[in-house]
């Protein structure tokens, strides 16, 4: 999909109506724990300022369902907007109607307005034609920087593409040119990297994915499934039992393709996931009864890493195990280092794979980390973006 970018059409003078994707975590103090969605919108907001634009911001933030929550009010995110600008901007208590409307056409050139939670508004989720309508009616233009959202066509995404020139940020710009190349013209050996819990959740990526790559090569709780099927002791390790019929097909695609789907060979597990008395490493594939599988062995890191030398790009979605405790880190952090040593064009998507980059410090030496879990999932799925296709074409 070729489309326009922010870069393409003149700013100096206009009201740009910018959705971004601030659904930020929160502690119970209702302090910001994670900014990274903040941070990678201020690229293109700096360059809307920049140009001379006007901008009015928008996002969503957890699901309020149509009821105000003061929970998930933007408050402290404009807050911290402002922080990171060093410029006031200006947080509405309302998202439409004459206040909003009233701010709106007070602005000057280099003002910035956040407009308040979306989904207060069931008429967001709704995509509402007349919510949309209200919308638009505060921009000359919209900018969709939200490429988390990309995957809903909701008012925000989808419904004010009708009422005004609709282009991409330099953030959605970005997901779409490394998307785009792994669906059309990666560069071989193409190497995709699944983990996470369910098999269930990777079938499509798999499927739309299994023509264009050389090798899959498949950890966590979700590898327990393809074991399974292969008639292995997995002991008491996660796994779906109706998905086993499924993994065989796939098993049969990947052979009739000549892609190779890579398993663990080894495991670090554990007699119990909460309190763990014994965790240990297997001396082979097979697990004993009563321990589950938590993290791929080091014998399977040493056979993943070996195959991943030679790589020329690398699509990575999925932990190999329970990262976030560091008794089961191993395996993750391992590949997470390989793959930021490579000199391969790497992809990040799926937000546990980004939040694993981020605590072994290698986010600065990927290729890429996408800001959407369910939209880069859908991206490999070869799903069309409702959000991505609303915008002008260049």
């Amino acid at each position: 999909m070729d489309k326009k970018s922010i870069k393409e059409v003149v700013i100096k003078g206009k009201k740009v109506l910018m959705r971004a994707d601030f659904n930020v975590p929160f502690d119970k103090n209702l302090n910001i724990t994670d900014d990274n969605r903040i941070k990678a919108a201020i690229p293109t907001i700096r360059y809307i300022l920049d140009q001379g634009g006007m901008l009015i911001l928008m996002s969503h933030l957890g699901r309020p369902k149509g009821e105000i929550k003061d929970e998930m009010r933007l408050t402290p995110v404009g807050l911290r907007i402002s922080e990171l600008l060093e410029r006031p901007v200006k947080k509405l208590d309302c998202c439409i109607g004459p206040e909003a409307e009233g701010v709106v056409a007070s602005m000057r050139s280099g003002e910035v307005v956040l407009l308040e939670n979306l989904r207060f508004h069931k008429e967001e989720t709704d995509n509402d034609s007349d919510f949309a309508k209200q919308l638009s009616s505060f921009g000359d233009l919209f900018v969709n920087d939200a490429f988390g959202t990309c995957h809903r066509a909701h008012a925000s995404t989808v419904g004010v593409t009708r009422y005004l020139e609709s282009v991409a940020g330099l953030l959605v710009e970005k997901e779409i040119k490394y998307f785009e190349k792994i669906n059309r013209a990666p560069e071989h050996p193409f190497n995709l990297i699944l983990g996470g819990a369910k098999v269930s959740d990777k079938i499509p990526v798999i499927e739309n994915m299994l023509p264009k790559v050389d090798l899959i090569i498949i950890g966590g709780a979700m590898a327990y499934t393809f074991l399974k099927q292969q008639g292995v002791n997995i002991g008491a390790s996660r796994y779906e039992d109706e998905m086993v019929t499924v993994v065989s097909r796939l098993q049969g695609l990947a052979k009739n393709r000549g892609v190779e789907i890579l398993l663990p060979v080894d495991h670090v597990v554990c007699d119990d996931f909460l309190e763990p008395k014994t965790i240990r490493t297997t001396q082979g594939i097979n697990i004993e009864e009563g321990f589950m599988g938590v993290d791929i062995g080091p014998g399977t890191v040493e056979l993943f890493l070996s195959k991943l030398r030679d790589a020329k790009t690398i699509v990575w979605n999925g932990p190999m195990g329970v990262f976030e405790k560091d008794e089961f880190a191993s395996g993750t952090k391992n590949l997470a280092l390989a793959i930021a040593a490579s000199s391969a064009t790497s992809v990040i998507g799926g937000g546990d794979s980004a939040a694993a980059a981020k605590k072994f410090n290698v986010e600065a030496k990927m290729s890429h980390i996408s800001t959407g879990g369910g939209a880069s999932l859908e991206y490999l799925e070869g799903k069309l973006l409702p959000g991505i296709a609303a915008l002008a074409d260049r």
